[in-house]
């Protein structure tokens, strides 16, 4: 059982998971920087159609490497800047 009991409490495991999303960058324009925008499907609280919803990220680039139309992954992560809470994980897919 003692062995069990730390497993539960080492840091790792008490933070949690963070998000991480699938969106296409619309803008590359800006230093490190690029905003991705992520669609979700939600149904409407009353007539239970299916609407699409759109957000707006911006998101760190370390390397500068995302152009528009970029597929990638992002994951949530402590604020960079005003605006940034989130990272580019990796490039799923470049545009063509």
């Amino acid at each position: 059982m003692a062995t069990d009991q730390k497993a539960i409490e080492t840091p790792a495991s008490t933070r949690g998971q963070r998000k991480v999303r699938l969106g296409t960058v619309i803008s590359d324009k800006m230093n490190k920087t690029v905003i991705v925008q992520v669609g979700t499907s939600k149904a409407h609280r009353l007539y239970r159609k299916t609407v699409q919803q759109r957000t707006r990220f911006k998101v760190h680039d370390e390397k500068n490497e995302c152009g528009v139309g970029d597929l990638v992954r992002i994951t949530e992560t402590r604020p960079i800047s005003k605006e940034k809470r989130w990272r580019v994980l990796e490039i799923v897919e470049k545009a063509k």
